[in-house]
């Protein structure tokens, strides 16, 4: 049989030979085998390599709903998968040179996962988010990295040291991640706004000198309480305080609250020291009181008077509620607990710290970098306020000092995680948890952030008390996300986190590093009419084709993501496609993308039946409405 099986290999071109040759091993039960290593090239001894069925993680998915884990699992693919089957499934065990035999592989699809012995790793590897058969798998020796895990001694030593080396990363500079804080007139040596020549539009305008009204306030409502115009109110009696901001003799921004209902009380004036956001859709203000800062008004890039909604004129209000006093009738000063550095800043900050003092009282800070943004925790050196290399690689003290065939082994190397473990460092804050100081940081009871590299599972335990959004920040439908920085909160929902072939991360689409220059950190364009991004793994798919078989119609001019990502969320004024113009009165299109991927019907129970502008977008609102009349779809 063997012989006869060898001439009828002979008579194949050598392409064709491996492949029916990898498929007889594959049937015949040969041998998986190969190497793990770490990213120095140092081999792994005693790591566990397992290969786990992809049938047994599609298992895992289910439908998307509000409850996130609902006390069932951790939406871990690949260990709540092994916590079930490891004692079954095939596994080989690496020895002194990082080398693993696995025997008597059937016909399947698995994903390889490795189980480090050692403490100086952390488990998945390269090979653990996509499924390959049983001929591919013994076709050839695998070679499988994994990544180091960061010493327990590490502490931060900030990006401007990790720059030092890794200089071909120096676009990290021109994201949004680096460039979201800053300090008006004077940014730091790390913050490059080259890719965004708008960013400061609403900045000039109140540095030009802009006064703003605060009226009709509705104490239901959430940050926004009070309408605020640039022109006063038609009812003076609805007109609680005005704020007018100037450049003031000494070059700084400042702004100046006078009470409108009590003329006799003192007015009172704030430094504005930074701006927060600015490269996209809005961006906020961030007044000095006392040692912290507070966030005030927010202007919106693409807002337009004329829009009837509130929330998407050009000016919004941002907590006036906190400096004036609607039942006392006085201005007052912010409430220190709602401070920037107490309420937001950890998803921010690299190296967040937040200090209690004897008093009650509390310090935060960031690490100290020369190249810093701001002195923020007062000890003379500037910190990083910023999105830095350390948020997602871990603490870097060990990794810059240690020699260079131990580095791998001293820094979390994201790429080489599996998808649980790699999505959880974006999604602690593009989701919305709350930590244990009861707020939207997903602060440990130690007031720290995740440490790369950690589970969903321990991440879920000792950083979440809360474990996303509440009910409010979904549509009515309980599935889509209404609020902004919940990209998070989908992808882990859908059917690209959880599946039999591939288990996608946010680097599969986002470059971290910046360096593609293109929007939102993607990898490439999406809207090039290629539909490139997602052809790397839809390669099959003939937009016509699929357009006619989903639609009953076939579309050459539109967009994968048209379909799939409709902007279900809105963090600025939303990009002004109403099906009857940009009044606001009717449906609209937000400027947040849906990360489920799916595609919400007009019979969705956010849609049918909602009042015109404030149904939830869906793909008529994104695309199919520049074309289409509503009456005849």
């Amino acid at each position: 049989m063997k012989g006869t099986r060898c001439r009828q290999l002979a008579g194949l071109t050598a392409a064709a030979a491996i492949i029916a040759f990898a498929q007889l091993a594959a049937s015949q039960g040969m041998p998986v085998k190969g190497v793990v290593q770490d990213g120095s090239n140092q081999a792994v001894e005693g790591a566990a390599v397992y290969l786990v069925p992809a049938a047994d993680v599609e298992k895992l998915r289910k439908e998307p709903s509000i409850e996130i884990r609902a006390n069932v699992d951790n939406d871990e693919p690949m260990e709540d998968t092994l916590a079930t089957g490891r004692d079954k499934y095939p596994k080989g065990i690496t020895d002194q040179t990082g080398a693993f035999t696995i025997s008597a592989v059937e016909e399947g699809k698995y994903f390889v996962y490795v189980e480090p012995a050692d403490p100086a790793h952390l488990p998945g590897g390269d090979m653990a988010n996509k499924a390959m058969s049983a001929a591919e798998l013994t076709a050839d020796p695998l070679a499988i990295q994994v990544s180091g895990k960061v010493p327990d001694n590490a502490y931060f030593v900030g990006s401007s040291k990790c720059l030092s080396c890794h200089k071909d990363y120096a676009d990290l500079k021109k994201t949004l991640h680096k460039i979201g804080i800053a300090v008006i007139g004077k940014p730091g040596n790390l913050q490059d706004f080259s890719r965004f020549p708008d960013f400061n539009k609403g900045l000039d305008a109140l540095r030009a000198g802009k006064k703003f009204y605060f009226s009709g306030f509705d104490k239901g409502r959430g940050f926004d309480k009070y309408l605020i115009s640039d022109q006063a109110p038609a009812d003076p009696a609805s007109l609680s305080f005005t704020a007018t901001f100037f450049t003031d003799t000494d070059g700084k921004l400042k702004f100046r609250t006078e009470n409108a209902k009590d003329p006799s009380d003192p007015p009172r004036t704030y430094p504005v020291e930074m701006t927060y956001g600015g490269g996209l859709y809005k961006q906020r203000y961030l007044y000095k009181v006392a040692d912290v800062h507070f966030p005030f008004v927010q202007y919106n890039t693409e807002g337009d008077e004329s829009f009837a909604d509130r929330t998407r004129k050009p000016w919004r209000d941002y907590h006036a509620d906190w400096l004036f006093n609607e039942e006392t009738g006085k201005l007052t000063d912010p409430p220190r607990k709602k401070a920037f550095e107490n309420e937001c800043a950890s998803c921010h900050f690299n190296g967040y710290s937040l200090t209690p003092t004897v008093g009650g009282d509390f310090v935060a800070g960031a690490v100290n970098d020369p190249n810093g943004e701001l002195d923020i925790d007062g000890d003379g050196v500037p910190n990083e306020l910023n999105i830095g290399c350390e948020v997602c690689h871990g603490a870097g003290s060990e990794h810059a000092k240690s020699p260079k065939e131990k580095k791998g082994s001293t820094i979390v190397n994201p790429g080489k995680l599996a998808a649980e473990r790699a999505t959880v460092i974006c999604n602690q804050c593009h989701s919305r948890p709350q930590g244990y100081l009861k707020n939207d940081q997903p602060v440990n009871k130690d007031n720290t952030m995740l440490t790369p590299g950690i589970s969903r599972n321990e991440y879920l335990v000792n950083h979440t008390t809360r474990e996303d959004a509440a009910q409010k920040d979904f549509w009515a439908d309980g599935v889509h996300s209404k609020s902004h920085h919940q990209q998070g909160t989908d992808l882990i929902r859908s059917k690209k986190y959880m599946n039999d072939s591939y288990l996608m991360t946010c680097a599969d689409c986002h470059d971290p590093h910046g360096k593609s220059g293109v929007k939102h950190q993607l990898l490439m364009e999406v809207r090039d009419g290629g539909n490139t991004l997602c052809a790397n793994c839809h390669s099959d798919i003939e937009i016509k084709a699929h357009t006619a078989a989903a639609v009953g119609q076939e579309h050459e001019k539109i967009n994968c993501i048209d379909c799939h990502m409709t902007k279900t969320m809105q963090t600025g004024a939303g990009l002004g496609k109403g099906l009857e113009g940009k009044d606001g009165k009717n449906y609209w299109m937000n400027d947040i993308s849906s990360h489920l991927f799916d595609v919400p019907r007009k019979d969705n129970p956010a849609v049918k039946g909602a009042e015109p502008g404030k149904a939830m977008p869906i793909p008529y609102t994104n695309a199919c409405g520049e074309c289409h009349e509503v009456e005849k779809i």
